[in-house]
């Protein structure tokens, strides 16, 4: 590789590496604790747990759905949703109008038999570090920043992966010079644990940066596949007296065989229109359990008025949301998504340290010539 080349490649490196520091370094701390967000979350007792029960029929989910109105007087329900590694409870998502705000909502938990309130969800010390995860509580504008941030870590890698390419040819892989500049040894440690990480932490970086686009997917999706799926409703009034609930996942679960409700949304909230439920179907496969399917029914009678599939683009973010916390394959994976995160981190703050060195003291001739070209590949 020619000398300007070099320098053109260790100047992207150099500077995509550093204005994404300090950022990438929050999401990697914040990362690591909602890798295990389960488990933290029944460890200080903030997860609701179903209630023991003998072989005992579930309630119908009117009831739930009048136990959760009950519990929160004067708000309306906005979604009805099931975990599927929970089916003993039924989650329900109420506010002060059924358009609005998600910040405004309130989600509690209920046992699916008896009907009772188990708690609420999503409360506790991990919505904080999520809200720091997800948009550093500046809402859309600050994903889109930190999505901003996820393409410079990408263009940093890639450009790490070009300066390394040339360095091998010099040394092993894997080598970690033996020499009295401390500076030498840590550019070969952030070399060689980046190039370890590089898959890694080009999944997790693109799989964050289209989570941080999940707003401005929705939008597209209601302003064209969810637009179309209404149109013969234009006009016409939301509905006065809502359908049982209990009619309308029947009615779902026809119109989708096979699969089962992940959850449903009510007449008027962001994801339908103010005329319908929508019920959002998922499969029983680890992959299909993501790939939700939207069933569109009428708000009075419950009967369904259309289905179709996911465009690709809503597909990929979600996939991308669980791959990104490594939520596919159970604790093992979980294990090595938080080892992974830990590397990434000592790369991100061995590059820092590298610059900063650098700048000290001008690295002497020689043999060491690429550790000054090429502060931080990774």
């Amino acid at each position: 590789m020619k000398a300007r080349t070099v320098r053109l490649w260790s100047v992207i490196h150099t500077w995509t590496s550093l204005t994404s520091t300090l950022f990438l370094l929050l999401l990697c701390l914040t990362g690591l604790p909602l890798i295990f967000h389960h488990e933290i979350d029944e460890l200080l007792g903030y997860a609701p747990r179903p209630e023991a029960h003998a072989s005992a029929a579930p309630a119908t989910l009117q009831v739930v759905a009048d136990a959760a109105l009950a519990a929160d007087p004067g708000r309306v329900l906005q979604y009805v949703s099931w975990d599927k590694d929970e089916p003993g409870i039924v989650m329900a998502f109420t506010n002060s109008a059924p358009d609005g705000a998600p910040d405004n909502a309130t989600v509690r938990a209920f046992d699916a038999v008896s009907s009772r309130l188990l708690g609420p969800v999503g409360v506790g010390p991990m919505l904080i570090v999520l809200k720091l995860h997800t948009d550093m509580f500046a809402g859309q504008a600050g994903k889109l920043f930190l999505g901003a941030m996820g393409m410079l870590f990408a263009v940093a890698i890639v450009s790490g992966v070009v300066l390394y390419w040339p360095f091998t040819r010099r040394l092993r892989f894997a080598t970690i010079r033996d020499r009295p500049s401390r500076r030498v040894r840590w550019l070969d440690w952030h070399n060689l644990i980046g190039v370890v990480t590089v898959a890694w932490a080009l999944v997790v970086g693109l799989t964050g940066v289209v989570n941080t686009w999940a707003e401005l997917m929705l939008s597209q999706w209601k302003a064209t596949e969810l637009a179309s799926m209404v149109a013969p409703y234009a006009g016409k009034p939301p509905p006065v007296h809502l359908a049982s609930l209990d009619h309308v996942v029947a009615c779902a679960k026809q119109a989708a065989p096979g699969m089962e409700v992940a959850f449903i949304a009510f007449p008027g909230t962001p994801f339908t229109s103010s005329h319908h439920f929508a019920a959002f179907m998922r499969g029983d496969t680890a992959l299909t359990a993501r790939l939700l399917k939207p069933v569109l029914l009428d708000g009075e009678t419950g009967e369904v008025a259309d289905a179709r599939a996911l465009p690709f683009y809503l597909q990929a973010l979600l996939i991308s949301q669980p791959l990104h916390f490594g939520d596919y394959g159970g604790t093992p994976l979980k294990l090595i998504w938080a080892a992974l995160d830990g590397l990434t981190i000592i790369v991100i703050g061995s590059g820092l340290y590298l610059w900063l060195a650098r700048r000290r003291k001008r690295a002497p001739a020689g043999s060491d010539s690429f550790a000054r070209r090429a502060p931080a590949s990774s």
